[in-house]
């Protein structure tokens, strides 16, 4: 969710396999974030189905499962768009870059986390739910610890990535593609690892450090430095994306049907298919996507707070009637997504203009 958009300094391969700067703007990168922030909000809308397996018709529920897997490349694109842009610059010091990068994201956190649990223990009273002092302070905390809602564990998770970012900036920037794709080779053998029953063919060799998250922003940053020669690239990244979509859907109904209750393995940001999907989404706005509309400008703009607001929106449109159920899903789920989306970003554009709005807009 990072807004900050940068058209200076992207590096290239070169002679010797070292990665040299040269300038190039980043256009796709703000159209590729307005996709992936509605994508956030367009799974949200979607998953409440898939939950109810058995108990609705099929027809609703392969709605919801063809829907939400087509849009998991989301958390993916973002991790990516970081390591494009954070990666690419260099900072003075590592006080420099947690200042820039860390404060920026935590006091919009700090506040809409204070407002969801405000929420929470408002509900809680009209419910007649009646705490003590120290049964609140004791309810802050446990927010607080865990996420004030299901999705903030996005912030979690992409403030410990910052705090090791600066440690892979300098590497990333004395190393040589070789060693790039030497650290993408392991991190996507421990994706490989993961898989089930793989796991258990594999020597208990740990190779742990390369897992998780952290290979999402590198695969981005490396993505964006390589130029691809193959003819017809836009079908190849367009098979990529159908593909890892289809591996989703269709893994996800054949497991769920297997077990008689939703099964979600498929739908990880860590396997294969979702990274599939997300390499190819990448590639195909890296070069073919290089336009800017104003509309396409605001939304990329507010997209960090678009994303921290979109569950409070989406739990007061539910409550007049605005979810995937007011009419068939085919279609209530992209209106309620769309209006979601709209609604969320006009919001955070009306605190942005309050006295210090900037601060706590994202």
């Amino acid at each position: 969710m990072c807004s900050e958009t940068r058209p200076n300094a992207k590096p290239e391969t070169v002679s010797g396999n070292t990665i040299k700067m040269k300038n190039e703007n980043l256009d796709f990168i703000n159209s590729l974030r307005v996709l992936a922030t509605f994508a956030v909000i367009f799974l949200h809308v979607a998953s409440e189905i898939l939950y109810q397996y058995g108990s609705i018709s099929n027809l609703d529920w392969w709605t919801g499962n063809i829907y939400d897997s087509s849009v998991r490349f989301c958390v993916p694109i973002f991790l990516m768009i970081s390591g494009t842009l954070i990666f690419s610059k260099n900072y003075q010091s590592t006080g420099e870059f947690l200042k820039k990068r860390v404060l920026r994201i935590l006091f919009p956190f700090l506040f809409w986390s204070i407002i969801y649990i405000a929420t929470n223990l408002f509900q809680k009273f009209i419910h007649g739910e009646h705490l003590s002092l120290i049964e609140i302070l004791k309810f802050i905390f446990m927010k607080l610890n865990s996420g004030a809602s299901f999705h903030l564990w996005y912030i979690y998770m992409i403030i410990g990535l910052y705090l090791f970012f600066p440690i892979i900036g300098k590497w990333l920037h004395n190393s040589n593609i070789n060693g790039i794709k030497y650290f993408l080779g392991i991190w996507l053998l421990t994706v490989i690892i993961n898989l089930p029953f793989v796991g258990k063919l594999i020597p208990a060799i740990n190779i742990s450090y390369f897992s998780g998250y952290i290979g999402f922003p590198i695969l981005g940053y490396y993505l964006n430095n390589i130029s691809l020669k193959y003819d017809k690239k836009k079908v190849i990244y367009v098979l990529l994306s159908f593909i890892g979509i289809l591996i989703t859907i269709f893994g996800t109904y054949f497991a769920t049907s297997y077990q008689g209750s939703f099964y979600e393995g498929f739908y990880s940001y860590l396997s294969l298919n979702v990274i599939l999907v997300s390499v190819g989404i990448f590639l195909f706005f890296k070069d073919f996507v290089s336009f800017n509309s104003k509309v396409i400008l605001f939304f990329s703009k507010y997209s960090y707070g678009t994303y921290l607001i979109h569950i409070l929106v989406l739990t007061v449109l539910s409550k007049i009637g605005f979810t995937y159920t007011f009419v068939n899903p085919i279609i209530g789920i992209p209106i309620t997504s769309v209006l979601c989306f709209i609604i969320s970003t006009l919001i955070i554009w009306g605190v942005n203009k309050l006295p210090l709005g900037k601060y706590i807009s994202g």
